[in-house]
């Protein structure tokens, strides 16, 4: 479901186009293109969820080693009824965090995993009966030799 402010910035997106602006482009082409045209002015709450999004993509990207050498994901993140009763992201480190906080996490994340395979199937399946008048776009969501090959890999890595 699409929101207000998604709205907004997908106007932004065809507004450049319509500009005729140079297409394909980055996203950083389409900003700087929005901010100098006075389409685009960050509200306070979007500096407080701007900051929050980096500071969530930097906790994502933090590993250590764990004691047999494999680098870990450190910081993990699971959506929980806080007092309020509101729903909300709360992060937990791998080290420190409860079983259940844990348990959570990993059942989500998988869920968004099982939600991208989804949507790509959906995308391809599109792309190959609409667009494509060749031989259709293959896709595999079974994933059982990749995630071995890179335990492979990593184990090689280890050993060398």
């Amino acid at each position: 479901m699409r929101t207000g402010t998604q709205y907004r910035l997908q106007a932004i997106v065809n507004a450049y186009r319509e500009a005729e602006q140079k297409w394909p482009a980055s996203k950083h082409a389409i900003a700087e293109w929005a901010i100098g045209e006075g389409l685009w002015e960050p509200p306070p709450r979007e500096a407080i969820d701007r900051l929050a999004d980096q500071l969530a993509r930097a906790m994502a990207e933090e590993y250590h080693t764990d004691p047999e050498g494999r680098s870990v994901r450190s910081k993990h993140a699971a959506r929980v009824r806080g007092d309020d009763r509101q729903m909300a992201w709360v992060w937990d480190d791998l080290r420190t965090a409860s079983r259940p906080h844990m348990a959570a996490a990993f059942q989500q994340r998988r869920s968004q995993i099982v939600g991208d395979c989804t949507q790509l199937k959906t995308d391809v399946d599109s792309y190959n009966e609409n667009r494509n008048p060749g031989v259709p776009i293959q896709l595999s969501l079974d994933f059982t030799r990749d995630v071995a090959e890179a335990e492979a890999v990593d184990s090689l890595r280890k050993t060398a």
